[in-house]
């Protein structure tokens, strides 16, 4: 299929009521050998590593619980050093740069603001200029998210929207396709000034977690950016919430405070917790 007539087809196909009961499914409880064949049929698909898995197969009781498995203690040791920023996630570089102008790079050709992405121009503001970096996760990948630098979580912001796919024919051909799907957005203050973490959900992708919070996009009402009082500490490496099937996180942090590394360019293969650069 191309991809004029792949993307035809996304524009008709029912995104939102699909993502809801492939999720449904996903979390549906089921006779313990029907759901480690679908798991072991899974795995094989999309060459996933199961020697990195917290539990043995027969220790999940639904797909979902698989999905969104943590990892065996030791398997993303933390780069170390105040200065150094880390993945947030294991996952593949799509595009990376500087918010010139508040603008970010979707693909060639393509462009979006911070203030469409974040859903909010006032809480945009202080990023632009400032370094960002988009990583896809794909089937096959940890699909938890964790901080790129010590911190406190001082709010988030629930964005409801659509589901399109997030793969490469939806990217190089759907305007501001990061700023149209569902999001989550988790907004830090680090040791390199602000930061937000945005995860974007796709189809399929029929929910998002918090993990310091009681928020699962897909459900709950959308607001404004909800700031904490009292701000919630986080450290290098700690969970921030976590995908019901794969999607994709861009970062983005305040001008002059964060430099990428060389080896950050797109189709690089990063890893939770390896350094991915630096504050200069």
């Amino acid at each position: 299929m191309n991809e004029q007539t792949f993307m035809k087809l996304m524009n008709i196909l029912p995104k939102s009521a699909l993502s809801t009961a492939v999720g449904m499914a996903t979390r549906l409880p089921a006779p313990a050998p029907l759901h480690r064949a679908a798991i072991k049929a899974f795995a094989k698909m999309y060459n996933v590593d199961l020697a990195e898995a917290e539990h043995a197969l027969e220790k999940y009781p639904t797909f979902a619980e698989f999905f969104t498995r943590g990892l065996k203690t030791g398997s993303r040791p933390v780069d170390p050093g105040q200065k150094v920023v880390v993945s947030p996630v294991d996952g593949a570089v799509s595009q990376v740069g500087y918010a010139e102008h508040g603008r970010v790079m979707q693909a060639k050709g393509i462009h979006y603001s911070v203030g469409e992405l974040l859903g909010d121009e006032e809480a945009a503001k202080p990023f632009h200029g400032g370094a960002w970096t988009t990583i896809y996760l794909s089937p096959r990948d940890y699909h938890r998210i964790h901080s790129p630098l010590g911190g406190k979580i001082t709010g988030y912001a629930y964005i409801p929207g659509e589901f399109w796919p997030v793969n490469p024919a939806s990217v190089k051909n759907k305007q501001a396709l990061f700023c149209v799907n569902e999001r989550l957005v988790t907004y830090l203050d680090t040791v390199a000034g602000k930061c937000a973490v945005v995860k974007v959900g796709a189809t399929c992708v029929s929910r998002i977690k918090a993990a310091y919070e009681d928020v699962i996009t897909h459900l709950g009402k959308p607001g404004k950016v909800h700031r904490y009082d009292t701000a919630i500490p986080v450290e290098k490496g700690g969970e921030l919430g976590r995908f019901e099937m794969g999607s994709t996180v861009i970062l983005v942090f305040e001008p002059g405070r964060v430099k990428w590394d060389d080896s950050l360019q797109p189709e690089a293969v990063v890893r939770m917790g390896r350094r991915i650069g630096e504050i200069p």
